[in-house]
């Protein structure tokens, strides 16, 4: 392809996928990312003697980046060092309130009817069931298919495919879909909190994104080095097929000429010519304007109110104190909907649940109780960890005063205390709504693109293909969805529709 140039704008995994698919298929491939390192959001951050992975830190959907190395010539075992865990997560309501979930199934069910009766055990399981048959319902036609509208999926599942999805419920409600299965408002805050993997509410969220727990079930791997590993083991192999990665080179325009995208023009002012442009960028960016006048028509404005969830994050070097840590916990609020009320009313939650990775500790730490040191790194026992802990909160873009940001950091210290845990601080690195609005221009700070609210909202995620010839969209906010899973096969959807439209021509 002589006179093909594809220009991939933006080094997130959807970008990485994207570039590494059009190389190995021997495309002309040039990566422009305005940072120094490749991964977007998948991103390490120093905390005092600690590097602290201040992204996503959940690997699942393995299938995914197996099938992407593998039709690469690769093998993705053999690039980065995974390991199953044993234990999904802890979670903890209070002092002497804690609940495990295993990979194990069968663990999972004994340790819910031991924390709330067997008759809960039982809406486990038929929760479960449920979640498989959502998600294998839409694997197919929505997952690995091209953004499809209603009448499409319809189309696709086929007349023997109706009773699946309708089965799907995507006119209920999360929450109250998991009032179906569980009476202990616990377990309905434990499973209902998979609504937030995709930035929504659960009071809002269709009963289809059960299919987010399905997926958490059927494995999570804890990965060496982190998830930020994972995205330069992508471009390692995008460069080693013939990409060429340039970094701290940040896209100012597309240009489009006669109709159809011609080049991208850098921050400095160098020209690339290009004949296809792959943007791993929000997808909010274009008629912001971002992308110069030429493309600003490529996609849909979002709405300020139908942004995602935010979160505020602490990256931390210290010392916990208290509770036995896995290496995923959860601390539960006590009142869920004042939780989310908080939010959809711009303001942070009064008393929010907390996610905490202690990124040094081992998948499969036991619940002994008390302060239990599991660690994987090999330091000493009084060693301060590496440990991220994070807070749901309102996508904004305006500054948050020192205050603000401080009495969160307060809720989520009293939260933790009142399930039993302290961490003495070495060091802290602080990320708000605002402070993501900067790094990802156009989001208003939102992390997930659109919010998931509603059974259109994923059909209105615009897909790989936009309005202007030769440009072609990946990342979270386009379709499949937010999450690295599901932006590393939107890299492959637009790698698809640009090698198509090339056989086309």
């Amino acid at each position: 392809m002589p006179d093909e140039r594809v220009v991939v704008i933006g080094a997130g995994i959807g970008g990485l996928v994207a570039a590494l698919k059009l190389a190995a298929s021997g495309v002309p491939v040039t990566l422009v990312e305005k940072e120094a390192a490749p991964g977007g959001k998948m991103r390490r951050v120093a905390a005092g003697p600690r590097r602290v992975e201040a992204g996503p830190t959940v690997f699942t959907m393995r299938w995914v980046f197996e099938e992407v190395f593998s039709e690469c010539g690769a093998d993705l075992a053999s690039r980065v060092s995974l390991r199953p865990a044993a234990l999904l997560a802890r979670h903890a309501w209070s002092a002497s309130e804690r609940l495990d979930l295993f990979a194990d199934p069968a663990r999972s069910e004994a340790a819910i009817a031991a924390f709330a009766g067997a008759r809960e055990a039982e809406g486990f399981r038929r929760f479960r069931a449920r979640a498989g048959e959502i998600y294998r319902t839409l694997e197919g036609p929505f997952i690995r298919g091209q953004r499809p509208t209603p009448m499409d999926l319809a189309l696709r599942v086929g007349p023997w495919g109706m009773g699946d999805l309708w089965r799907i419920q995507p006119f209920t409600t999360l929450w109250t879909a998991l009032c179906e299965h569980f009476r202990d408002p616990r377990l309905r805050q434990l499973f209902g909190r998979y609504a937030t993997y995709c930035g929504s509410s659960p009071f809002a969220a269709p009963a289809t994104l059960m299919l987010v727990a399905h997926v958490e079930m059927e494995g999570v791997w804890t990965l060496e080095g982190g998830l930020s590993r994972l995205a330069a083991a992508v471009a390692d192999l995008a460069a080693e097929r013939g990409a060429v990665l340039r970094y701290g080179q940040a896209a100012s325009e597309i240009v489009v000429e006669g109709g159809r995208v011609t080049a991208v023009v850098l921050a400095g002012g160098e020209r690339l010519p290009a004949t296809r442009v792959v943007a791993n960028a929000d997808a909010a960016a274009f008629a912001a304007g971002l992308f110069g006048p030429g493309a600003a028509d490529a996609a849909d404005p979002v709405p300020a109110a139908e942004r995602s969830l935010s979160a505020v994050t602490f990256a931390v070097a210290g010392r916990p104190d208290g509770f036995p840590l896995a290496r995923h916990n959860v601390f539960f609020s006590p009142d869920y909907a004042r939780e989310f009320s908080d939010i959809s009313g711009a303001r942070l939650p009064r008393d929010p649940t907390v996610y905490v990775c202690a990124q040094d500790r081992g998948d499969s730490a036991p619940d002994r109780g008390g302060d239990v040191q599991d660690r994987d790194d090999g330091a000493p026992p009084d060693a301060p960890e590496a440990l991220l802990c994070l807070v749901n909160a309102p996508a904004r873009d305006a500054p948050l005063p020192p205050e603000e940001i401080a009495r969160c950091h307060d809720t989520m210290s009293r939260r933790l205390s009142a399930c039993g845990l302290t961490i003495s601080e070495t060091a802290r690195v602080t990320t708000a709504p605002p402070d993501f609005a900067r790094m990802f221009p156009a989001t208003g700070g939102a992390l997930y693109g659109r919010a998931s609210h509603g059974w259109m909202a994923s059909f209105r995620r615009p897909g790989a293909r936009t309005r202007l010839p030769g440009l072609y969209l990946a990342g979270g906010s386009v379709h499949p969805g937010p999450g690295v899973p599901m932006a590393a096969q939107s890299g492959r959807l637009a790698a698809a529709s640009v090698l198509r439209d090339l056989g086309s021509t």
